[in-house]
C-alpha cells in the first residue's frame, strides 16, 4: 500500500511536471518581445529577467538546503526540472531580445526557437558555431549564462541526479 502510495505520487508528481515544463515553454513562445524602441519596456525586460534568474537560483538553492537537511527524500523530483527547464527558458528570453532589441550583437539568432536552441546548446556546451554572440553585450550575457550553468544548474542536475537515483535505489539518496 505505502510503495503503490509512493509511486502513485512519483507519476503524480511526473506528470505535474510534464505539464508545467510544457507550460513554461508555451509561456516561452507565447511573450510578446517585439521591440518597440520604448525605454522602459526595455527597463521591463531586464527586470523581468533579472527576476527571473533570482526565482532560478533562489529555487535551486531551497533544494539543495534541502537535500542536505532532510537527507533529500523528500526533494521534488519536478520542481528541479521546472527549475531547470525555466533557467534555460529565462536565457532564451534575454538572448532573443537582446538580438532583436540590438541587432549585430548576435549572428544568427533571429526567432525564439534560435534563442532556445542557443540556450540549449549553450547549456550543453555544445557551441556548433551557426548562433553565436559577437557584440560586446551579446558576450558579456553569455558570459553570465556560462556561470550561471556552471554554478546554478549544476547544482539543480545533481540534485535531479540523486534523487533519480536514490528513488530508483529505494533507499535514500546519499548527501
Amino acid at each position: 500500500m505505502g510503495e503503490e502510495r509512493a509511486l502513485g505520487n512519483y507519476g503524480y508528481s511526473m506528470w505535474s511536471g510534464v505539464r508545467n515544463v510544457v507550460a513554461i515553454v508555451a509561456v516561452y513562445y507565447l511573450l510578446p518581445l517585439q521591440w518597440e524602441g520604448a525605454e522602459w519596456l526595455l527597463w521591463l525586460r531586464v527586470a523581468g529577467f533579472v527576476v527571473g534568474l533570482v526565482f532560478v537560483v533562489l529555487g535551486v538553492r531551497q533544494a539543495a538546503v534541502r537535500q542536505v537537511i532532510q537527507g533529500g527524500e523528500n526533494l521534488p523530483l519536478a520542481g528541479l526540472v521546472e527549475l531547470t527547464v525555466g533557467g534555460v527558458v529565462v536565457f532564451a528570453l534575454g538572448d532573443y531580445a537582446l538580438a532583436t532589441g540590438m541587432p549585430g550583437e548576435f549572428i544568427g539568432l533571429e526567432t525564439k526557437t534560435d534563442g532556445l536552441y542557443f540556450a540549449v546548446s549553450t547549456l550543453a556546451t555544445v557551441g556548433f558555431g551557426d548562433v553565436h554572440a559577437v557584440g560586446q553585450l551579446a558576450r558579456g550575457l553569455v558570459l553570465i549564462q556560462m556561470v550561471f550553468n556552471l554554478v546554478v544548474l549544476a547544482t539543480a542536475f545533481t540534485l535531479l541526479s540523486r534523487r533519480v537515483v536514490g528513488h530508483v535505489r529505494g533507499r535514500r539518496p546519499s548527501p
